[in-house]
C-alpha cells in the first residue's frame, strides 16, 4: 500500500502520520465549508469520515451547548479523533464510532446537521451512503460536503490514478445523487481555489 492510500483508510504509522497530516492540510477548506452551515447553539451534528477529528472539535466549538459524533472506518481514525476530543467526551458532547456511512446505528431523524469534510471521494456506494444521512437526518436538516477538488481540472484526474477508490465528483453529480436520496434545496459554493461546497436540505 502506497503513503497516499492512507488518505482512504489511515492503518499503520503511515495512518497515523496522514492523519496528523490531514487534521492541519484540511483546516482552510474546512473554515470556508463550515461558513455555509448554520447551526444552532444546542445542535446535534454528525461527522462522517472524521479522519483526524479536527472537524468534530470545530462543530464542538460552533455549538457549544449540543453534541457532536463522528464516524470513521479507520481504526486509526477514530483513536485520532478520540484523542483530539477526549474532554468533550468526558463531558458527554462527544461520541467516535468505528463503521461505514453506508450502515451506521444511529437512530433516524435525529442529527440536525450531518458533515463530510474530503471524504465521499472514497463512500464505496455513494448512493446507498446518502440514504442512511438522509435517514438519520431531522426533518429540515441539513448535509454539508466539502471538497478540496471539484472534478473541474486536470490535477483532479492524477489523484484518482495516485489513490485507488477515489472517485472525484462535480457538483452536478453529487446534485444528482443528492436528489435520487430525496434532498431537495441542494446548494453549491466554489471558489477559485476550485474547492466545492454542497449543501443539501432533508425534506
Amino acid at each position: 500500500m502506497s503513503f497516499f492510500e492512507n488518505t482512504r483508510k489511515p492503518v499503520g504509522l503511515g495512518g497515523k502520520i496522514m492523519v496528523a497530516m490531514m487534521n492541519l492540510g484540511h483546516s482552510p477548506v474546512a473554515r470556508w465549508g463550515l461558513r455555509f452551515l448554520e447551526l444552532t447553539l444546542d445542535a446535534k451534528v454528525l461527522d462522517c469520515g472524521c479522519g483526524g477529528g479536527a472537524n468534530i472539535k470545530r462543530l464542538l466549538k460552533k455549538c457549544p451547548e449540543g453534541i457532536v459524533k463522528g464516524i470513521d472506518y479507520s481504526h486509526v481514525s477514530v483513536e485520532k479523533s478520540k484523542k483530539v476530543n477526549e474532554a468533550a467526551i468526558a463531558e458527554g458532547r462527544c461520541t467516535v464510532l468505528q463503521g461505514s456511512v453506508a450502515d451506521m446505528i444511529f437512530a433516524g431523524d435525529w442529527f440536525d446537521a450531518v458533515t463530510a469534510f474530503e471524504t465521499v471521494y472514497f463512500w464505496p456506494d455513494l448512493p446507498q451512503c446518502f440514504r442512511e444521512v438522509y435517514r438519520v437526518l431531522k426533518p429540515g436538516g441539513t448535509l454539508l460536503i466539502c471538497n478540496e477538488s471539484n472534478g473541474d481540472t486536470d490535477k483532479d484526474k492524477k489523484w484518482t490514478e495516485i489513490i485507488g477508490g477515489m472517485t472525484i465528483y462535480t457538483d452536478t453529480a453529487l446534485k444528482a445523487y443528492l436528489e435520487q436520496a430525496g434532498f431537495c434545496k441542494i446548494q453549491s459554493h466554489k471558489n477559485k481555489k476550485g474547492w466545492l461546497c454542497v449543501t443539501a436540505q432533508k425534506r
